[in-house]
């Protein structure tokens, strides 16, 4: 099974985990599924950028986008080339090592 490596991030991960997933997940599904709690406000159907990540390893064994997710990414914060959106971005049979940026454009966060 691929593994995805989650970088360090100060408030959701201090320490970075590493997990291993079956292919055919969302990167945002595995996450959730190993106690990462990536935020999500649209419930993974590609309406907002709260999900978004930036794949650091193995961009390009993820699917492709699809020009929604492109649209909305526009909007993200801290876009870079490897941006996705967690939710759409479908793991195959490659390691991924991916980074949870510090802010998303959520103003309302639960249980905060």
């Amino acid at each position: 099974m691929p593994k995805i490596t989650v970088l360090p991030h100060a408030e959701i991960l201090p320490q970075g985990k590493e997990i291993e997933v079956p292919p055919g997940t969302s990167i945002c599904e595995a996450l959730l599924e190993n106690g990462i709690k990536i935020e999500h406000a649209c419930d993974m159907v590609c309406a907002c950028t709260t999900c978004h990540v930036i794949v650091r390893k193995g961009y390009d064994s993820l699917n492709e986008p699809e020009e929604q997710e492109e649209d909305l990414l526009d909007k993200a914060w801290g876009l870079e080339p490897q941006s996705r959106l967690s939710c759409q971005a479908i793991v195959a049979r490659e390691d991924l090592t991916v980074e949870i940026p510090k802010y998303t454009i959520n103003h309302a966060k639960e249980n905060h």
